[in-house]
């Protein structure tokens, strides 16, 4: 009994332990699909007595494969090497481990799954038991021939089976839950089986590999793959972090073929050295940008949709008649703000038709008649887009007037604002593009140029941040210039030269931006 006190003892047993459930799994997995043939009540009992006869078959089995490695007396001689019933019984044994171990680590790569049946006949219970049976034959002679490969002692082995028959019974749907959510630990263990095999193998060609060697490699890599499961674990628990939107939107991006640039570029390099063409994509740009604007929509602040207040256009009911009347013809909008002085003094909103109607028939806005006149619309900066779509369907065409916290007008809401969102901009008679394309790899912007369309254009990711408090070009080049720049500074970011064209009015107006050129890399010289 010394060999209880013995630590390789303990390591072997548990080791094969855990061998011996992984080998399990398919034996569950199969046992299961014949008692879900059975009636609901007869399952869990067909269950429980498959287990109990593999059980059985396996310490049977054991048994007489144990008895079989005794015997060493040589039958017959090839060349050098003598074989005796002991060497026979290794190498069937490791050859049919290498074969087993190959043709399931091939089933896991190639993504073959055992199917269930879907019958609703039942079967009768002792057709089942008996087909169970067979079935716990043939899957318990890699788990016995597994068994004398790791350990000398029939005991050892015998505890093994049963302690991981018992686990099995107690546990046999979490244990099969686990295996099919870690698929790495079945193919680490698959892998175990072939350095077994290659151990039988070599033992019955007479090369002794001390157990050791084989317990310290099994260790050392299930080190290794727990370190794996914890950095997975990890992995996925940073990743539940992203919000489910936008991981969502980004994998239906991706589904259409949207690409960072880097990666379109690493394409284009492989096909050019010979590599075959990638299948050309289904959505095209446009669609894929407007795909991309529904799917980050609500994600959006009113701040980067709406039409900044150094933009928008509205009426000063200080100025004479016919000022207003000239401003109100050359207006190419068909609703303004009406105010006294400043934007932030509102007086209602107006139809142009309206204002131009009473300026002529009375010389002057009649404030008296509620006719021309509605009550403004105003939502705090701080709402969401899919608040501001609400609020603009209720309006019944009335544009929407958006407001810091301390009240002061930052910009209007209008139906086409969202258009713009989605499909890009839409230009007034009076306005040109924000964002210009000059040439290949050069554009010009304006300071207000909105970022999404920005980096939809420019194809890069480095633009819209969900910490910053800008949506727009000017505010993304103050965060890095952190000042107010002057005419011809420039900054470069991800690949892109971004310089300052023209600053009026403390607030930057254009901008030049440009590809940069990537360097070539050097060419290793021949020796």
């Amino acid at each position: 009994m010394e060999w209880l006190f013995d630590p390789t003892i303990w390591a072997g047993l548990l080791t094969l332990v855990v061998l011996e459930i992984v080998l399990g799994i398919d034996n569950l997995i199969f046992i299961a699909i014949l008692a879900d043939k059975l009636p609901p009540q007869q399952r869990d009992k067909a269950r429980l007595i498959g287990l109990s006869l593999a059980m059985l078959m396996r310490l049977g089995l054991l048994t007489i494969v144990s008895w079989l490695v005794t015997l060493t007396t040589p039958l017959f001689s090839l060349g050098s090497f003598a074989f005796s019933g002991r060497d026979l019984i290794l190498l069937a044994g490791g050859l049919f481990l290498l074969f087993k171990a190959t043709v399931e680590l091939h089933e896991r790569l190639e993504g073959v799954a055992h199917a269930q049946s879907e019958s609703k006949a039942y079967a009768g219970f002792a057709a089942v038991v008996a087909q169970i049976v067979v079935l716990d034959a043939v899957f318990s002679l890699d788990a016995v021939i597994t068994a004398v490969g790791m350990v000398d002692e029939l005991g050892v082995m015998m505890a093994a089976v049963v302690i991981s028959i018992g686990i099995m019974i107690l546990a046999s749907k979490p244990l099969t839950r686990f295996v099919n959510a870690h698929p790495t630990v079945v193919v680490l263990c698959l892998s175990f089986l072939l350095m077994i095999g290659l151990s039988l193998v070599a033992e019955g060609l007479g090369f002794h590999i001390p157990k050791g060697y084989l317990y310290a490699a099994i260790g050392f890599s299930i080190v290794i793959e727990t370190l794996n499961q914890f950095a997975r674990r990890n992995f996925l628990r940073n990743e539940a972090r992203v919000p489910l939107r936008e991981r969502t939107a980004e994998s239906v991006l991706r589904l259409l073929g949207k690409r960072r640039r880097a990666e379109a570029e690493a394409d284009a390099a492989a096909q050019e050295e010979g590599a075959q063409p990638a299948v050309e994509d289904v959505f095209a740009t446009e669609e894929r940008n407007m795909v991309s604007g529904v799917l980050a929509l609500a994600d959006r602040s009113i701040r980067s949709i709406m039409t900044p207040r150094s933009e928008m256009s509205w009426i000063d009911l200080g100025q004479d008649a016919p000022t207003l009347l000239r401003q109100l013809q050359a207006t190419p909008h068909s609703q303004l703000p009406v105010c006294r002085g400043e934007v932030d003094q509102l007086v209602g909103v107006a139809r142009t038709k309206d204002l131009v109607a009473g300026l002529l028939q009375h010389g002057c806005i009649d404030l008296s008649s509620a006719g021309p006149l509605r009550a403004p619309i105003v939502l705090p900066e701080t709402a969401g887009v899919l608040r501001a779509m609400e609020t603009l369907k209720r309006a019944h065409g009335q544009l929407v007037l958006v407001a810091d916290e301390y009240g002061v007008v930052q910009g209007l809401l209008t139906p086409i604002d969202i258009l713009e969102a989605i499909a890009g901009e839409f230009p007034d008679e009076d306005e040109q593009p924000a964002i210009r394309q000059q040439a290949p790899g050069v554009w010009e912007a304006d300071g207000t140029a909105d970022l999404h369309l920005l980096e939809q254009m420019l194809e890069t990711d480095a633009l819209v941040s969900e910490e910053a408090d800008y949506s727009s070009l000017a505010g993304f080049l103050l965060a890095r210039f952190e000042t107010l720049p002057e005419a011809g500074q420039s900054v470069e970011v991800d690949g892109l030269r971004y310089q300052i064209l023209e600053v009026a009015n403390r607030r930057i107006a254009r901008v030049a931006i440009e590809r940069l050129a990537t360097q070539p890399q050097p060419q290793p010289q021949p020796e």
